[in-house]
């Protein structure tokens, strides 16, 4: 059935009477807020938000208590009890079996007091870690990029050479120099994480440093410092946020690969890596528990920090306003996003049926 321009003219006045409405509620609801309040509104009406947030104060919990764990059940996460931990043939327990709740390794350790000092180890490194690359990566991209010149220069090479070079071979390398050990492993991941958030941060400097304001800054005679770490990098925290929530969960993996490789942690430390290396030992005995509790607690933290690191992302983004917006309407009036959805259809299915 074809619309006469009448119609065609009619609906282009509610379309564009809808688009203002929209407009006007989403100004009213950033008006006389801070965008930091904005972001933490945002945040707190997105649902993914609230499980990243979950995952990872479940692990964080679980490594605060390892301690309190070990001293409950009475085993040890570092020391062998072949005697307790095992039955009368040399096998390990499964889960659920002789009061171990995940069962025990080839050497009768517990596996549920390993799992949770392995979340101390795993958490320490990648905030640790990322909390390194992140200053240190801001401090350099924000020289190189407002300095310029043979500084700059210099300063982005020494970025490209970083995120080209292979990591694990220089991790294999200093391993095999100085030791496997908790401080070179942070060391070696902050080391290979700071080009990333180094790059960035030069590209938006080399942006900022030409705005008006920079100019104005300059001209009441403001120096370099302060340009750079008063003016322009508060401009530069969302990005900067967002790549540190991001990067944690590659440094927890980073670190697992390393002590799954024998060049990081090394035992009898209890690590996530460690325990998935344990496992290429356990064939004879089938445990399929060895590798699994371990893995389901790598999978928990890096994906809590990947959807933070995604919500961060749209909370921080001023676009995303109309779409949280558009959400709490939904959620208000249409009594949900399903109601919501149901009344489109049901007013466009009238509207159609009317004419």
């Amino acid at each position: 059935m074809s619309l006469s321009p009448f119609d065609v003219g009619s609906a282009a006045l509610v379309a564009d009477e809808d688009q203002s409405l929209e407009a006007l509620d989403a100004g009213r609801a950033i008006e006389g807020r801070s965008p930091l309040r904005l972001a933490f509104a945002r945040l707190r009406s997105d649902r993914i938000a609230w499980l990243a947030a979950g995952m990872i104060v479940l692990m964080a919990l679980l490594a605060v208590v390892a301690p309190v764990l070990s001293a409950l059940t009475g085993h040890s996460p570092y020391n062998p009890d072949l005697v307790n931990g095992t039955d009368s043939f040399g096998q390990p327990y499964g889960p659920g079996q002789a009061g171990f709740l995940l069962g025990t390794d080839n050497v009768g350790r517990d596996i549920l007091v390993r799992v949770a000092y392995g979340a101390r180890i795993s958490l320490l490194v990648g905030v640790l870690a990322t909390l390194l690359a992140t200053v240190g990566g801001t401090i350099l991209g924000l020289v190189s990029g407002y300095y310029g010149g043979w500084i700059d220069a210099l300063l982005a090479r020494m970025m490209d050479a970083v995120l080209s070079f292979p990591y694990v071979l220089a991790a294999i390398v200093l391993a095999a120099v100085f030791g496997g050990s908790l401080p070179l492993t942070i060391g070696v991941i902050a080391f290979f994480s700071w080009a990333a958030i180094g790059r960035i941060v030069r590209g938006q400097t080399l942006s900022q440093k030409e705005k008006e304001y920079v100019e104005a800054a300059r001209s009441i005679g403001a120096g370099s410092f302060r340009i750079m770490f008063v003016d322009i990098l508060p401009n530069l925290i969302a990005p900067v946020i967002v790549l540190g929530t991001l990067l944690v969960p590659v440094a927890v993996v980073f670190e697992a690969t390393l002590d799954y490789l024998g060049v990081g942690v090394g035992p009898p430390t209890p690590t996530w890596g460690n325990m998935l290396a344990d496992d290429q030992g356990s064939a004879g005995f089938g445990a399929w528990w060895f590798w699994v509790f371990p893995s389901v607690a790598l999978l928990i933290t890096t994906l809590g920090f990947n959807l933070l690191g995604d919500s961060v992302r749209d909370a921080l983004d001023p676009r995303t306003e109309r779409l949280f917006a558009n959400r709490r309407k939904k959620v208000v009036v249409g009594g949900g996003p399903d109601a919501s959805a149901r009344a489109d259809t049901d007013r466009l299915s009238g509207g159609t049926e009317a004419r």
